[in-house]
């Protein structure tokens, strides 16, 4: 059926937006203010038109807590005093940007104190109590750990202790993306009080595409994006307040936004990621492992997930960059590649919104407007031609743009051949606006993604996307 295409097997509950799509998703941070969170805040910053930001809460983590490693209490008010100089211009660019003023309201200090530490009610907690509370506006909130997920299980048995009728309908609103578990508190908190909430639970080792390995992650022909050269000319110098004060390397090589998986996966690209964690989009793409949690995706068969956390210690992509792995290069390639294949788009688009920092809307570039002339779910029956179409694609700076059809093999349950032998699907004018294939006859029914990259011509060149479903029927 069509429906199971949009719908995941979650009871009660979905990844997908149950609200308008004209509506920005909800989003709550909370870092522990490491350097390459400080790196993940400015590109945070920068996206900021993207969504309604509901809190910025400074939490702690098994790295970094008060007396130990510890960035101040303050470490995020250099960056918003740095947003506050560029916002005049970034207003001209998308109206919507939040104040200076707003963001400094919702930004607050959670828990600090240690490790994993719960105990404490903060200020920081009880603003995610309040937010989850409000019953005024029903919209999923991406509630994100950059750090520990202490101060979100804080603030959770706050609510289970004061308003425990409320929970069910909290954990109806709640979406979490965790970069990895970086303390304890999901599993001994969260997982066993909210657990049969089944609040849809994604959490990261993917993020280590770009983090401080990257150079052994990123293949040869991204790597440039994050070198000196680039990262200088495109987001170092000459683009304002925010990006100066980007930590980059001596050399200027980009050091590490292992964080930025968790709002990556909340831009608005075209490429649907909201609506499930195994679709894919710029903050990786991951699978369904146990209850209401998604993992990355293991390229060994017959691993084994470990039945706690998923972090440093047992992340399988962190393991494999180990001295002493017994991985192939292939494997990690592999595993890793649902960030690393959006690397160039992802990099352009930073540069994009650094431009916007200094640059008349005249002197900048902007988004393209991908639109199919047809819906988004299509059906379609083994041996026949499926034509797909995106001609009704614009962009805003009256750019040229370029269209590349591809075949996206991963989130499909579709298969090309019965032998299950991997064949190719081959995409006629696959750099056109209006593309066509033909289902293989001799294929295994199922659903199958077809995504188009829409890219302008401009400078930076800025991609966006359409995924068109197809349910394949015999």
């Amino acid at each position: 059926m069509l429906l199971a295409i949009l719908l995941i097997e979650i009871p009660h509950l979905t990844f997908s937006q149950n609200n308008k799509a004209s509506q920005k998703t909800r989003v709550i941070v909370t870092s522990d203010g490491e350097i390459d969170d400080q790196c993940s805040m400015v590109r945070f910053l920068l996206y900021a038109n993207e969504w309604d930001i509901e809190g910025i809460i400074t939490s702690s983590s098994q790295y970094h807590w008060q007396g130990h490693h510890w960035p101040g209490d303050d470490w995020i008010e250099p960056y918003l005093d740095a947003y506050a100089q560029v916002y005049p211009n970034l207003v001209k660019h998308d109206p919507s940007y939040p104040t200076p003023a707003f963001l400094r309201e919702r930004s607050l200090l959670g828990n600090v104190k240690a490790e994993g530490e719960m105990d404490e009610i903060t200020p920081g907690s009880q603003h995610i109590v309040r937010v989850l509370l409000d019953e005024s506006d029903d919209r999923p909130i991406w509630v994100q750990a950059w750090g520990g997920t202490n101060t979100i299980a804080r603030a959770l048995k706050t609510i289970e202790e004061e308003h425990p009728e409320k929970m069910a309908e909290v954990a109806k609103k709640l979406r979490f993306f965790f970069i990895w578990e970086q303390d304890i508190s999901f599993q001994d908190y969260i997982r066993p009080h909210w657990g049969k909430y089944q609040i849809p639970t994604i959490i990261s080792d993917q993020f280590e595409a770009i983090a401080y390995r990257w150079q052994r992650v990123q293949p040869v022909e991204m790597q440039p994006y994050f070198e000196g050269a680039w990262m200088k000319k495109n987001i170092l110098e000459n683009h304002g307040a925010l990006c100066s004060l980007y930590q980059a390397l001596e050399n200027g090589n980009f050091r590490s936004e292992g964080d930025s998986p968790a709002f990556l996966h909340t831009i608005p690209t075209g490429l649907r990621s909201l609506e499930s964690p195994d679709w894919g989009g710029w903050g990786g793409r991951y699978v369904r492992v146990r209850e209401n949690t998604w993992l990355d995706s293991v390229p060994v068969a017959d691993y084994v997930y470990p039945e706690g956390r998923w972090y440093g210690n047992t992340g399988w992509g962190r393991n494999s960059l180990r001295e002493g792995t017994t991985t192939t290069e292939e494997q990690r390639k592999e595993y890793f590649k649902p960030i690393w294949r959006w690397t160039d788009a992802m990099q352009n688009d930073f540069a994009a919104r650094a431009d916007w920092c200094v640059n008349s809307f005249e002197e900048s570039n902007h988004p393209p407007i991908p639109k199919l002339d047809h819906d988004e779910q299509l059906s379609a029956k083994m041996g026949k031609r499926v034509k797909v179409s995106a001609k009704a694609s614009s962009d805003p700076d009256g750019d040229t743009l370029s269209y590349n059809w591809f075949y996206h093999k991963e989130p499909g349950t579709f298969k090309t051949s019965s032998s299950g032998i991997g064949l190719p699907l081959r995409i006629k004018n696959a750099n056109k606006a209006r593309a066509s294939f033909v289902v293989p006859k001799h294929a295994v029914p199922g659903t199958l993604h077809i995504i188009c990259a829409v890219t302008d011509q401009g400078t930076p060149a800025i991609t966006r996307y359409v995924r068109v479903i197809i349910t394949v029927e015999e």
